[in-house]
């Protein structure tokens, strides 16, 4: 980060303290190659199209690509962060848009677990930016890894990124399974990701929820079907974000389309709820 980029960063803090209290989302999926992370950056930049202010953070550690979706190269991640017990202002870059965002970094060298110093590290940290944003998304490595799964419980909200492929429907259950038995009051939204048509995407999120409302006594809510858009992938090629590059493509749509049902959907509750992310991931470390 540049030392302009952390005046504005310090200035902002000092700005936002007591006036913002970022809600958390976690953005998970059951298996890689969904589309998660591509999802994420894109909501990310529609929610700030809504006068938002974003922090995107990029937890997929070792596999991290949201600043390569970005177009841009991160020069710490939150590994450096916790490792080399760096402030959190020092590695929050800037994105199109003034996406604010922290990278996950691209190597496996060092395989990266969270003690708890480590966690309570992040903790003291998060607490200096929190007041900063109206989100803080968390893109969630594939899988569920015990470290992975502490911001997931603590986040206000999760969703879950899958598609119509039989496999990763399959992933998506185990992993709505796994998050339901740790915690069973935590809002989950379905994201059907690479439907071939409204009609199919819509028919398999239904489909979806049936199965989990029977086997799990949970009602997931459907948050949005987007389509199989080439343009996607000639996006991410480029390095380019879909809704900046692309605005017309039927995949910004169906962004466009979703976030407006979440946020008007939100504007009907209590956006910030209790208790906060930091209280949760607290009692978390106590249960550890």
């Amino acid at each position: 980060m540049n030392e302009d980029q952390a005046k504005y960063l310090r200035q902002s803090l000092e700005h936002h303290m007591n006036n913002k209290k970022g809600h958390t989302i976690a953005v998970v999926s059951g298996k890689g190659g969904v589309g998660k992370s591509n999802i994420s950056v894109n909501f990310s930049l529609e929610l700030i199209n809504y006068k938002n202010s974003v922090l995107l953070i990029d937890l997929d550690v070792g596999m991290g690509n949201v600043d390569i979706l970005l177009g841009l190269n991160a020069k710490y991640t939150i590994v450096d962060m916790i490792k080399q017990r760096m402030p959190i202002e020092s590695i929050i870059e800037r994105g199109p848009n003034n996406i604010s965002y922290i990278a996950g970094g691209q190597t496996l060298e060092h395989m990266f677990t969270l003690t708890n110093d480590d966690a309570n590290y992040f903790l003291k940290q998060y607490v200096r930016v929190q007041q900063m944003y109206d989100f803080i998304i968390f893109d969630i490595g594939a899988g569920a890894s015990h470290d992975s799964m502490f911001f997931v419980l603590a986040a206000d909200e999760c969703f879950v990124v899958t598609t119509p492929e039989p496999t990763a429907i399959t992933d998506a259950y185990g992993m709505i399974k796994h998050i339901i038995k740790l915690n069973q009051t935590i809002p989950i939204y379905l994201i059907m990701n690479r439907a071939t048509s409204m009609k199919q995407g819509k028919q398999s999120m239904k489909r979806f929820q049936k199965v989990v409302k029977h086997f799990l006594n949970y009602h997931l809510s459907a948050l949005g079907c987007l389509p199989d858009d080439k343009q996607v992938t000639e996006s991410v090629i480029r390095q380019t974000p879909l809704l900046i590059e692309k605005s017309r493509s039927p995949m910004a749509k169906g962004i466009r389309q979703m976030t407006h049902h979440y946020l008007t959907e939100k504007n009907t509750d209590n956006l910030y709820v209790k208790p906060s992310f930091i209280q949760k991931f607290k009692r978390l470390l106590m249960k550890r």
